[in-house]
């Protein structure tokens, strides 16, 4: 009688559960799947936690529903009818000692008509992004470039530290400077190779039309905490899950891997879906090339601070903050957050139950902020909220959430390593990887990646009938 495929999954994250999920139904109930989890809890960064009695989010907070696979994913786990959405309120920016609404129509803070950015940016620099259609068409080398270099270049240094840095820290932890384009807006990319003649028209190319009423919702998230989703994902995988069990080593077998972490055991394939460090030890010794280009890869850190304030504490009306870099309070003393998201104002299933908000602290090249005590970082928050949300009441919870290393910083070499990645990884029979790292931060983007990665491997191993 033939033993039963084995699989071990390093990594307890979104993509590592999702990569279960898949094999299980591409390999059926006689593979044998483990997943290993360095730390004591499933999910990577989808954490939910109380405050104040309230199930919150502090990582991930949402999904693109635009994008197919987190819908689907949270379907076939049969978690759709906790999808909600996010309400009507808008958010707004702090940029140049004035809070203002952020402009709706334009691409990660690039606009299409320099009107849009009217009221955020200063006369002159609307000026210059109303020029930028007058310069000659942009002509970009076969490397990626710094975004926020090109946008300075062409569009000027206010719409870049007010809007577009802002609004990619949210996402990569990283200023605009220390972005790739191709990497972070590989659509701008090809619509400037495509001919576009300027940034401005491939922006405005890239805008869907205006609607009425808002159109549908961008984001959604789960009622009760989107740690469900990796909770669950773990049950549909019928997987061996390994908490508090990092690998330590793996190693190359003539039918597949030897995977050491509180024992060693043979398996016939392996899906790594881990950070950068920690793919860089472990394929140290079977592929130095793999190893290599991981250790390329530039990690941001963060902290997100979660406060719950009495009920009937009113925020502000917008559903959050963006904060331009070198901000200060009234009293002259340095902002220290980054962005500030007004959780009951943007989620309305949260509202009903009380009054939350939460502060993001670090950017890519911060590591004094994130030295920073808790006490510490709680009272720079409150400071913030004070001065510039105007909420002066004390807290009745409070939870602050590291993520050290946590987002992998997609800057102008991020593609040479992934490519760098893809091509030594291949060379490596039964053994695929995935996660933040390869193809976008977004949940969407992990799915996807996993789902990649375990087709690849299915088509590798044979299953006994």
């Amino acid at each position: 009688m033939s033993s039963p495929v084995e699989i071990a999954v390093v990594g307890g994250g979104i993509s590592g559960l999702t990569a279960a999920v898949r094999l299980r139904k591409l390999l059926g109930p006689a593979a044998s799947i483990t997943v290993y989890e360095s730390t004591t809890r499933l999910g990577g960064k989808l954490r939910t936690v109380e405050v104040a009695g309230v199930p919150v989010d502090v990582g991930a907070e949402a999904f693109l529903l635009r994008r197919p696979e987190a819908v689907e994913l949270v379907a076939e786990l049969g978690l759709q009818d906790e999808v909600v959405h996010a309400g009507p309120a808008s958010p707004s920016v702090r940029a140049s000692g004035r809070t203002v609404a952020l402009p709706r129509r334009t691409f990660m803070g690039i606009p299409g008509d320099a009107a849009e950015v009217d009221g955020v940016l200063s006369a002159k620099g609307v000026e210059q992004v109303a020029a930028e259609r007058t310069l000659p068409p942009v002509r970009l080398p076969a490397h990626d470039v710094s975004l926020g270099r090109l946008l300075r270049q062409r569009l000027g240094d206010e719409l870049v530290d007010r809007l577009v840095s802002p609004l990619l820290g949210g996402v990569y932890g990283a200023r605009a400077d220390d972005l790739g384009l191709r990497a972070v807006l590989p659509a701008l990319a090809k619509a400037l190779e495509n001919g576009a003649g300027s940034i401005t028209a491939a922006a405005a190319g890239l805008l869907p039309p205006p609607q009425a009423g808002g159109g549908s919702p961008v984001f959604g998230t789960l009622r009760g905490g989107l740690q469900q989703v990796a909770e669950r994902a773990a049950h549909v995988a019928d997987a061996r899950v390994e908490l508090g069990t990092p690998v330590r080593e793996l190693r190359r077998t003539a039918a597949g891997w030897q995977v050491t972490a509180a024992e060693t055991r043979s398996v016939d394939g392996v899906i790594l879906a881990v950070p950068a460090p920690a793919a860089r030890r472990l394929l140290a010794g079977c592929s130095p090339e793999a190893a290599d280009a991981y250790g390329r890869v530039e990690l941001a850190s963060m902290a997100v601070v979660t406060v719950a304030f009495p009920p009937g504490t009113e925020l502000p009306e917008s559903s959050g903050l963006l904060i331009e870099e070198g901000q200060r309070r009234s009293d002259g003393s340095a902002v220290l957050s980054k962005a500030m998201t007004f959780t009951s104002r943007k989620w309305p299933h949260i509202g009903a139950a009380g009054v939350i908000m939460r502060a993001s602290v670090g950017r890519f090249g911060q590591a004094e902020q994130l030295r920073m005590t808790d006490d510490a970082l709680i009272e720079g928050v409150l400071a913030d909220v004070a001065d510039l949300a105007g909420v002066t009441v004390e807290p009745i919870d409070v939870h602050v959430q590291r993520w050290g290393g946590g987002l992998p910083c997609y800057g102008p070499e991020h593609g040479e390593c992934v490519a760098a990645i893809d091509k030594a990884v291949a060379g490596l029979p039964r053994l695929e990887v995935a996660g933040a790292l390869l193809d976008g931060v977004g949940i969407p983007a992990c799915i996807a990646t996993a789902d990649a990665a375990a087709r690849r491997l299915a088509s590798q191993v044979t299953v006994p009938h």
